[in-house]
């Protein structure tokens, strides 16, 4: 009898490549390049903090290489004013903030206030993909916040938890306090994998301090929210069909503890916002949660969306065909209509929230 089950749930040989619901337009440039991770040995679960920093640093440099290229493939932005500020964090500590906007327009639009991938640990809201984001939700007729927060390893690192957290919140904080200065009409918390993390977590940190109205509206795409990839719970299957498509256990489970060394905020949902009870997700601003379907983290995401409908909120969840972990966001040249589809539904879903 055919087993049909998706993934590696129903062959475990399966691989991201030879997976017939990947795009395969993205699935022969990753069989050219590599997967992330490919190049880097992997740490056994009982791997010291130091060793997790040293990794996510290692998966840094790797992720970067192809940077040069992504610079000289970015497309004519002079319609487009970009300027940064430099504001102070909790610890004394500066933070760089990146402001996009349509040049040359009056009146107050939405703001996406951006928090970068990297689970919380590695890469900087500088990269060219983030710009390239940030700068077409720009031109879509967006203001656009970009927080380079500190990280858990890599260039930015090592500031383990709560330190990346309390930047956004205090970027946040900012923003709200000058909205008129910087012309905006409404605050949409958005980011992908660890930033989709971090747009969660700032939400529910501002509900704690009792500043949940600086927000309108929250949009997290392949939220990585769980922590729970040294030993996944029978409820996230995704983590077992898609393991190894983009990212692993063990890579992700390394990453976890080079932003939580003792694993003391395993359940601490300003840490891993899949905890959250329903007192915490009471009373918050409409939401949407994206995933893609080819990636371990999506019945993550979409177990947040159900418990933000138990508590009673505004809520949506969209799951992305054919696309690897953020792939809709990571091949805006390969593969433009996921990627074109995704920055149209969150310049909606921020038009809506004004």
């Amino acid at each position: 009898m055919q087993n049909h089950l998706p993934g590696r749930l129903g062959d475990p040989t399966m691989t991201l490549l030879t997976d017939p619901r990947m795009d395969p337009r993205v699935a022969s440039v990753i069989a050219a390049v590599g997967d992330i991770g490919d190049a880097i040995e992997p740490l056994d679960s009982d791997a010291s903090y130091e060793a997790c920093v040293d990794y996510g640093t290692k998966l840094e440099a790797l992720m970067s290489m192809p940077y040069p290229e992504m610079h000289a493939a970015m497309p004519d932005y002079s319609n487009v004013e970009q300027t940064t500020e430099v504001i102070e964090g909790v610890d004394g500590n500066e933070i760089t903030l990146y402001i996009h906007r349509p040049s040359n327009h009056e009146g107050a639009l939405p703001c996406i206030f951006h928090t970068h991938g990297g689970g919380m640990v590695i890469l900087t809201a500088g990269d060219p993909n983030y710009v390239r984001w940030r700068n077409d939700l720009a031109q879509s007729g967006l203001v656009v916040v970009g927080v380079e927060f500190r990280n858990g390893s890599g260039v930015l690192g090592n500031h383990p938890f709560p330190a990346g957290l309390n930047d956004c919140d205090a970027a946040l904080q900012w923003t709200d306090q000058n909205r008129q200065r910087l012309g905006i009409s409404a605050i949409i918390m958005s980011g992908e994998s660890g930033g989709g993390n971090l747009a969660l977590a700032t939400t529910l940190a501002a509900k704690r301090g009792g500043r949940i109205d600086s927000i309108q509206g929250v949009y997290a795409l392949c939220p990585y929210i769980s922590g729970a990839y040294a030993d996944p719970p029978e409820n996230l299957l995704s983590l077992k069909e898609n393991d190894g498509y983009t990212l692993d256990g063990p890579m992700m489970s390394a990453l976890v503890k080079a932003y939580d060394p003792e694993l003391a905020n395993a359940k601490n949902p300003l840490a891993w916002p899949y905890h959250a009870t329903e007192e915490d997700l009471t009373g918050l601003p409409p939401h949407i949660i994206s995933v893609n379907e080819l990636d371990p983290l999506r019945d993550e995401g979409l177990v947040f969306f159900r418990k933000l409908l138990s508590a009673g909120n505004s809520a949506t969840a969209r799951v992305v065909p054919a696309t690897n972990h953020a792939g809709d966001m990571s091949f805006p040249d390969i593969a433009p209509e996921p990627y074109q589809e995704t920055l149209g539904s969150l310049r909606t879903f921020a038009y809506a929230c004004r």
